[in-house]
């Protein structure tokens, strides 16, 4: 999760709020590509999650980092919780999955080789203390108790608040890992287009990633037991957003539906302060009870921003948030399938015309059906299978189109990072498949031979 923000005055008029949000338009030369991740990390000997302290932990993890290649360090009350360099960070999550958010960079191939460089560094660190780093939608083996919460005061003040929204808030903050990437758009109207792809075709990319069929030990049922936890977490704000597919859409309307997210916290001088279940719109008016008589600044609303998660956000660029983490060639394949479909304006207008009939409850419905079944799911007659085929086709034609070379000019465009997803598309066969059929085969039920086979 978000490193807090800091600056900005203080917010006189609900306009500043839309504007700070229509200040992240872009010139197409300025747009650029974001990607983060998480992983979970744990003890080789043990397999038990990494704890915060101790010579096998994150703080270890995130020394060690800084130490061996120069990462300036993050501190919140006298801990490291993150690092920054180069305009990429290390952040932590609440169960001390470790994720990059990566520097936005001009094309996918940058971005494969920072994510490259990032688990090559994480990879050294870890091998020295005994650590280890997978990539899963969900932790595979642990239970709830096993996990340890890192020293972020969001982290305690959400642990509370979830357990009063949703039946499985918990279990999101301490037990999933996802893959995202996050992009630019030119003007309103080019951001109201691709938010709605993005969220009409988050499915999709959950069907393609689906990485989670494990928990405690057990098949739970879903290929992306990552997605089911989001579908019971917090009403306020999760969910496939219709009204973003209505007449009026824009900064301000997405400005409205922020406003009436309950709130989680405000950071002041390195304090998270409890505002949860409060009003943003009260603190406008200068009436929030966690702070009377105090008005938000910018940063506060920035803040407030990066708590709420519907499949696919706004902040000043949009943020796509359907994929489990996963296996290393799916990490850029993720900004590769995103990039295909958003930065082209014919690929953008083929994913447009291939969702812009579905209703809300086809929405819906793809969205649960991947979850549970994958590329295998169908829903009104719509094959997630033949879908998915289409989406990795439109974005291999969007980064034919972009024609961005790599590798000094001898790889002429981007689109060999969607070789896996072609492959999953071909043999209708995605990580989680893979492993459902090792568990109920020769790993005879053991779940803990994950760790040894499909670790970074």
């Amino acid at each position: 999760m978000s490193i807090p923000q800091s600056g900005g005055g203080t917010i006189e008029r609900q306009e500043q709020l839309a504007e700070y949000l229509a200040a992240g338009c872009k010139p197409r030369d300025e747009w650029r590509i974001g990607t983060e991740h998480e992983k979970f990390g744990y003890c080789r000997d043990t397999l038990k999650p990494l704890p915060y302290d101790g010579l096998r932990s994150i703080r270890a993890m995130l020394e060690g980092l800084r130490d061996r290649f120069g990462w300036a360090p993050v501190q919140e009350g006298g801990n490291i919780i993150g690092l920054e360099k180069d305009g990429a960070n290390v952040s932590l999550e609440p169960g001390g999955q470790l994720e990059l958010s990566g520097a936005p960079l001009e094309t996918i191939h940058q971005t494969c080789d920072e994510v490259n460089d990032h688990l090559a560094q994480v990879k050294s660190v870890a091998d020295e203390i005994g650590v280890g780093f997978i990539g899963l939608g969900a932790a595979p083996t642990w239970t709830h108790d096993e996990m340890p919460m890192m020293p972020k005061g969001r982290y305690r003040l959400m642990t509370e608040y979830m357990q009063k929204v949703g039946s499985h808030g918990l279990q999101m903050m301490y037990r999933t890992c996802t893959v995202q990437v996050n992009l630019d758009f030119g003007s309103e109207a080019d951001m109201v287009k691709k938010l709605r792809v993005a969220l009409a075709l988050q499915p999709v990319a959950t069907a393609l990633f689906a990485n989670s069929p494990l928990l405690e030990g057990k098949l739970n049922g879903h290929k992306s037991w990552r997605s089911r936890i989001w579908r019971d977490l917090d009403a306020d704000r999760t969910g496939m957003l219709p009204w973003v597919f209505e007449e009026g859409m824009g900064f301000e309307r997405w400005t409205d539906y922020a406003l009436d997210v309950p709130m989680y916290f405000v950071y002041r001088d390195g304090r998270y302060i409890d505002a949860t279940g409060q009003s943003f719109r009260d603190f406008m008016r200068g009436e929030l009870p966690a702070l009377p008589g105090e008005k938000p600044t910018l940063s506060d609303w920035a803040d407030h921003l990066t708590t709420i998660f519907p499949e696919a956000r706004i902040k000043k660029f949009i943020e796509m948030r359907g994929a489990d983490g996963g296996p290393w060639r799916r990490l850029c394949a993720l900004p590769a399938l995103w990039v295909g479909l958003l930065y082209d304006d014919t690929a953008l207008g083929a994913a447009w015309d291939l969702v812009k009939g579905w209703d809300a409850e086809t929405r819906d419905g793809l969205r649960v059906a991947a979850s549970v079944h994958g590329l295998q799911a169908e829903v009104d007659g719509l094959r997630m299978s033949e879908l998915a085929r289409q989406v990795v086709d439109i974005a291999e034609s969007g980064l034919k189109a972009r024609a961005r070379p790599g590798a000094g000019g001898l790889v002429p465009d981007e689109t060999h990072f969607l070789n896996t997803l072609r492959e999953s598309v071909e043999a209708e066969r995605v990580p989680a498949d893979e492993l459902i059929a090792r568990f109920e085969g020769e790993w005879q039920g053991d779940a803990s031979r994950v760790f040894d086979e499909y670790s970074y």
